[in-house]
């Protein structure tokens, strides 16, 4: 058997066999494919190999234009493909072995807890991320988007029962459920006041004035959209005291102010 000059083939002597290229030059890594490899002077052609891996020789041209092969299995990569014939062993083409796609991973979700009512801001850290949907217990989540990288998803939950619930993000690869879920919380409730006292004082302001209620912890309170000074809460969140501000003769809104919401006081505060 006669090899290429050098060793390395694709010279021109008569006779040699030379390979031009494969086609395709990629495909699966599970191999199964069929590649027609073109040259010249390829009659005859008894073993074609994938990196040192023997493919199916399924066809070749009388004129010894084309072998076609089926392609083995092989890792992903690009591998180089000879052919050997009674006249010598081919000059190396390339082959690059794709590996499938892969499907969508979370390593975070941030935050993992919000609100029943929805609408909690919130991103998924992973990788494989392009075309996602997230759904919260079934739901989709809204204003969706995903990084170029396909590394970040941002979006909004949906509205949800209280209670730990499977996140799963889907792509068209596959689908992942995201470690730990979600935790949906009931919303603080909201103030609740059920008497100001005294409902009246000076317009000079300074009075102190004490509301009793339910849920005030962390109450903030105005008079005609002023905030009242000195204000504190006992740690129930039953009473809250302070002192009014200044304000003009006559009666005003009194407004209490938590993290939860706002409530009005019945009857105002009139200032004489």
């Amino acid at each position: 058997m006669r090899d290429w000059p050098g060793g390395g083939g694709g010279g021109n002597w008569p006779g040699y066999p030379r390979l031009y290229q494969a086609v395709p030059d990629s495909g699966p890594i599970s191999g199964g494919n069929t590649v027609l490899l073109t040259g010249v002077n390829l009659q005859g052609a008894y073993k074609v190999t994938f990196d040192g891996t023997q493919a199916a020789i399924v066809a070749q041209d009388p004129s010894g234009a084309s072998v076609t092969v089926i392609a083995p299995p092989h890792a992903a990569g690009t591998v180089l493909v000879v052919a050997t014939t009674p006249n010598g062993v081919t000059n190396p083409v390339s082959y690059t072995y794709i590996g499938a796609p892969s499907g969508p991973t979370v390593s975070a979700l941030v935050p993992s807890s919000g609100t029943t009512a929805g609408g909690t801001a919130f991103a998924l850290i992973g990788t494989n991320l392009t075309g996602a949907t997230v759904t919260f217990n079934g739901f989709p989540a809204t204003g969706v988007s995903v990084d170029a990288a396909g590394t970040v998803l941002v979006g909004f939950t949906p509205p949800g029962a209280a209670g730990n619930v499977p996140v799963v993000v889907t792509t068209p690869i596959g689908s992942t459920t995201v470690t730990g879920g979600f935790t949906y919380t009931a919303p603080p409730p909201l103030p609740v006041v059920t008497s100001l006292t005294p409902n009246s004082g000076s317009t000079a302001g300074g009075s102190a004035f004490v509301i009793t209620g339910t849920n005030l912890t962390g109450a903030t309170v105005t008079f005609n959209g002023i905030p009242a000074t000195g204000v504190s809460v006992n740690a129930a969140g039953t009473t809250l005291i302070g002192f009014t501000p200044p304000g003009a003769a006559g009666n005003v809104p009194v407004v209490v102010t938590t993290p939860a919401g706002s409530t009005t006081v019945a009857g105002g505060y009139t200032y004489v």
